[in-house]
């Protein structure tokens, strides 16, 4: 008897759906997967639905409306495996930025008929409403990460995924570092690997896009921060970009302001 194929779901909350295509551009490499595995579920992709369950569900994006809210916990008792892709799935992404505002404002000020909008507070990350196995972080995420981390839940083993910062990057790739050459403020120090410290190959300062590493020092940077000469305002901007609702980015971002 031949045996089943893994089911891959892959799943669109509130994003802007650039994760989903670094899945895409892996082009040959994700004709290897699709070998492997059974698409089930990927609306970017085909429009062919194969029923649940799944072995592995890949959720892009943030829940920003009470549909949204509902239906992740859908795709919670659906999945055997959940795996969380980028931001605004892992921090609540660019979006997130209402959360230190009014909603009600935004929306009275945008819409003609703002009775008629449904949308919550705030914008969190999938594991602020139901249990995640992993999160990969990154806008977008790096695809050979997401090569990586699909193989190892095929083969049940944990992802090979580096916790390490982007100065650790920048040091691999003989990148002499902006902020001690250049006085160029920089998160790199804080911020999780991924991207292979592209910005700072630039001569510009890293954005923090794939959000923070484990137990970033962020109060320690800003203290650097200022002896460049950036003022609270500009400290708290840096830190309220596409990871402004991760934990030690909001707290670092709340710590400056006024």
């Amino acid at each position: 008897m031949k045996k089943q194929k893994p089911k891959l779901a892959v799943w669109k909350f509130a994003s802007c759906d650039g994760c989903q295509l670094s899945l895409l551009d892996c082009e040959d490499h994700l004709l290897a997967v699709a070998d492997r595995v059974d698409i089930a579920y990927f609306p970017e992709a085909t429009r062919a639905v194969v029923k649940g369950p799944y072995d592995l569900s890949l959720v892009e994006g943030s829940v920003t409306t009470p549909h949204d809210e509902e239906r992740i916990h859908q795709v919670r008792r659906a999945s055997r495996l959940l795996v969380t892709i980028g931001a605004c799935a892992t921090a609540g992404g660019i979006q997130g930025l209402r959360n230190f505002k009014d909603v009600k404002e935004f929306t009275t000020i945008v819409y003609a008929s703002p009775q008629y909008i449904e949308t919550l507070k705030k914008s969190t990350p999938i594991s602020d409403h139901v249990r995640v196995d992993f999160e990969l972080w990154g806008c977008p995420i790096n695809k050979s990460q997401l090569l990586e981390v699909i193989s190892a839940f095929l083969y049940r083993r944990k992802p090979n995924i580096p916790a390490h910062s982007v100065c650790i990057e920048c040091k691999l790739r003989e990148t002499v570092c902006v902020m001690v050459a250049h006085g160029t403020p920089c998160l790199g120090p804080v911020t999780h690997a991924g991207c292979g410290a592209i910005c700072p190959s630039y001569h510009r300062g890293c954005y923090g896009c794939f959000g923070p590493k484990e137990t970033p020092n962020t109060a320690s940077l800003s203290s650097w921060l200022v002896r460049l000469g950036m003022k609270n305002d500009a400290i708290l901007r840096v830190f309220r970009t596409f990871n402004a609702n991760a934990e030690a980015f909001r707290k670092e971002s709340q710590a400056h302001e006024d």
